[in-house]
């Protein structure tokens, strides 16, 4: 697969034989304006998003509420790639007059996801056929039912007007972000794209009832079936990780960027209120649950609070590791350490037996809550984004009491 992807991105970067660089960065460049991009998915389905070009170096991605700027674009050739912020993945494509024909590319995990672009359309899914349901409700939802070690449980949260849709789902570790598609006749059509996940979810809905596929980039599909029920909520998120009994603290000792040992018993740390954070650059709940916590910070960092990362990265060297960390950090402004905890695998189980005192490590993000004795008070698995609305505005209020709370004490 390796070999594939350098293949790929040879071929686009020699796809202009005879023309000097600098005559085609010339005349090469995204037109501005609005594209219609398609992401070529298992089952021949596809895959669509937005994005608007302002400038040859500034594009916006579309999803629902979520505005997502791009501003690293390279042209080289005849040829364009475009990087979202923090996250590795990119596309590398080719111009075809004002359209564009090439890949979104995961590198670390070797994924290649056929890609194109077309240029003056802003149609996310086109409509065939009227709406003939509406899922502007809350829908208890299963995937993978009766697949053993793959079932797990979910909350459908959507908002329906017209033909349009919007919404997401609600998992025990977290959501599925910005989802933003159509009602076409009886079929829901959503999707989202950030640069790190490429989601699909389609289904046959009735009154009371969805039945529905949900593809994830080119390499994963599950079956989910739903049903409408107003009062269905999910297990509590504060209950699903725990010390087991033969611990009674967090220990952890792993390098930051400057090759400092960290841990929980340095000075820093000695009688304050600490949140450790378990996460990836890569993972897009984390990359909302920091938004939040490193402007949290700034705004506490003077009363006795602290906040480190632990890092679990899937880039195969160390080196790479703590780029994708660097970035991540300088993009978002984050003043607190973020440890690299582990690379080469984002594998949960690997991840716990880096924290052998947790049950398990069930979600990335996850954030324990020390006091100011170094005792764990709670630990909050996954994270509700913005995409979840009210979901989102009650867990930053839960989370203020909390940790002022903590801090009183």
């Amino acid at each position: 697969m390796r070999n594939l992807i350098i293949g790929l991105v040879a071929l686009i970067l020699c796809s202009c034989k005879g023309e000097t660089k600098t005559e085609v960065l010339n005349e090469k460049v995204l037109k501005t304006g609005m594209y219609r991009a398609v992401l070529q998915v298992q089952d021949n389905e596809k895959l669509p998003f937005v994005f608007e070009v302002k400038s040859p170096k500034e594009l916006y991605i579309y999803n629902a509420e979520e505005v997502i700027e791009v501003d690293e674009i390279q042209y080289r050739n005849d040829s364009v790639f475009i990087k979202t912020p923090v996250f590795e993945g990119y596309i590398a494509a080719k111009f075809d007059n004002d359209n564009l024909e090439g890949s979104y590319i995961k590198e670390s995990l070797g994924r290649v996801v056929p890609f194109t672009a077309e240029y003056n359309d802003d149609r996310r899914f086109k409509i065939k056929s009227k709406a003939t349901q509406n899922v502007d409700e809350i829908w208890e939802t299963v995937f993978s039912k009766g697949i053993d070690g793959d079932e797990y449980i979910a909350k459908g949260i959507f908002k329906q007007k017209g033909d349009s849709v919007t919404g997401t789902f609600r998992t025990t570790t977290g959501d599925y972000r910005f989802l933003e598609g159509i009602m076409d006749g009886n079929q829901m059509k959503l999707s989202t794209f950030d640069g790190a996940h490429a989601f699909l979810f389609t289904a046959k809905v009735t009154d009371s009832t969805m039945d529905g596929q949900f593809y994830s980039g080119n390499h994963w599909k599950e079956p989910f079936v739903a049903k409408h029920n107003e009062a269905y909520e999910l297990p509590s998120a504060n209950e699903l990780t725990f010390l087991k009994d033969d611990y009674d603290g967090l220990e952890f000792s792993f390098p930051d960027e400057d090759g400092n040992i960290i841990s929980l018993s340095d000075e820093r740390y000695d009688d304050k209120v600490v949140i450790v954070q378990i996460m990836g650059t890569w993972c897009p709940n984390c990359l909302d649950e920091s938004k939040y916590y490193a402007k949290f910070y700034e705004a506490n960092k003077d009363k006795e609070f602290e906040i480190v990362a632990l890092a679990f990265e899937y880039a195969e060297t160390e080196d790479k590791a703590f780029k994708s960390i660097t970035r991540l950090r300088k993009k978002l402004n984050i003043s607190y350490p973020i440890l690299l905890a582990q690379y080469g695998t984002s594998d949960k189980a690997k991840a716990q037996e880096k924290l052998p005192m947790l049950n398990h490590v069930l979600s990335y993000p996850t954030s324990i809550f020390i006091d100011k004795t170094g005792k764990v008070r709670k630990i909050h698995t996954g994270f509700n984004g913005p995409a979840t609305g009210e979901k989102y505005e009650e867990f930053k209020t839960e989370f203020e009491k909390f940790i002022n709370a903590l801090l009183d004490e």
